[in-house]
């Protein structure tokens, strides 16, 4: 679906918001605006990444915008966002978008009301609106974290975080992926250094800092994890470790007069079982002894 918010004669340059776009559509649009078909070709393609391209009279801007619709298993490009194709000019603004996007409709109209002094300033209002995207599910991402480290460091275990915790750093690890990619972006459109601009670097910093924090207090959770988790282990070894030091000796001695040998001294005497009980005690009471002299017990 084609809409055209902003004209050349009311408001210095054209705004066309193309919705779920076919290739009819684009075609018409692109011969009208000139637009290389490369490009036209390039939004079309559901999982492509950001892009910043220069013309000879116009830029071409792919930005991933994060979707509400992601769900905690989400680990993909299209399943964590969705795709914002922009063609820019003094001139026109070309946006390209598969779904319909709740803030495009506010936007239009502010733009029909002239709000917007010239196409650069909407440029810069667009790139604003997407970059907040990412806030958000950046402070619902900091929240998990908490939760998570509340979980291991009070070592609730019934509670599944492990696979939790793997696809919160996917998802954090894409993110930062996307805005890697999106630096060009915002360094292009920050060339003449504008309030307008400083707002919209400023604000990508911002969230590209906290994704950042994220990054690493995920990874340093992860890490503290593992180690309690070995550490855990290691107890329980150390545990079966000395029960098993303790029933050595004393399946030694079982064994030794299991054997059915005929001479036997021992198995004469009347008092060789209360002996050996009396002998299997000591030994046992000696290890005891000697693992609490060590610090083991």
């Amino acid at each position: 679906m084609i809409t055209q918010y902003a004209t050349k004669e009311k408001n210095g340059f054209d705004w066309i918001d193309i919705n779920n776009p076919v290739n009819n559509e684009l075609q018409k649009i692109a011969q009208q605006y000139q637009l290389h078909q490369a490009l036209v070709e390039d939004c079309l393609q559901p999982s492509h990444l950001p892009k910043f391209e220069k013309m000879n009279n116009y830029a071409f801007i792919i930005f991933r915008i994060f979707t509400d619709e992601a769900g905690p298993e989400a680990d993909t490009v299209q399943e964590l966002t969705d795709k914002m194709a922009i063609f820019y000019s003094q001139d026109f603004i070309i946006t390209v978008h598969k779904k319909d996007k709740g803030f495009i409709l506010p936007i239009g109209t502010d733009a029909g009301t002239n709000r917007f002094l010239s196409s650069e300033h909407l440029l810069n209002h667009l790139l604003r609106v997407c970059i907040l995207t990412y806030e958000k599910p950046a402070n619902e991402m900091a929240r998990m974290v908490d939760v998570y480290e509340e979980h291991v460091f009070m070592l609730r275990k019934k509670v599944p975080i492990l696979k939790g915790m793997y696809y919160l750093r996917r998802q954090v690890d894409f993110v930062q992926r996307v805005f890697i990619l999106s630096q060009d972006i915002v360094d292009s459109i920050d060339h003449t250094s504008t309030v307008d601009t400083r707002e919209t670097r400023d604000l990508f910093i911002r969230l590209k800092s906290m994704y950042t924090n994220l990054s690493e207090n995920i990874n340093q959770l992860l890490n503290v994890y593992f180690s309690i988790s070995s550490q855990r282990t290691n107890e329980i070894m150390r545990v079966l470790t000395i029960i098993s030091v303790f029933f050595m000796p004393l399946t030694f001695i079982a064994g030794v007069y299991g054997m059915n040998f005929r001479f036997m001294p021992e198995l004469e005497w009347h008092l060789g079982y209360p002996a050996v009980m009396l002998f299997m005690l000591l030994v046992t009471l000696g290890i005891y002894l000697w693992f609490k002299k060590k610090g083991w017990l």
